[in-house]
């Protein structure tokens, strides 16, 4: 018998765990939420999910660029 499992996300930036806000948002509404936090996310790419145990994970990676 197979056995359906949901998986639980978790989400870092910068190296930090970010717990998820609510599992029935998108991955970019969850950014969004904590671009409040981290205004640097508002550009921020999403990276995942990548499988690890029985969690799901995202990345938020910083857009690298210069200013000119």
């Amino acid at each position: 018998m197979i056995e359906a499992k949901v998986l639980s996300r978790s989400f870092t930036y910068n190296g930090v765990k970010l717990p998820d806000p609510d599992p029935r948002m998108t991955p970019e509404e969850v950014k969004t939420i904590y671009s409040h936090q981290y205004p640097e996310l508002a550009t921020a790419a999403i990276t995942g999910p990548e499988a690890s145990g029985e969690q799901l994970q995202y990345s938020f990676v910083r857009a690298i660029g210069t200013k000119g």
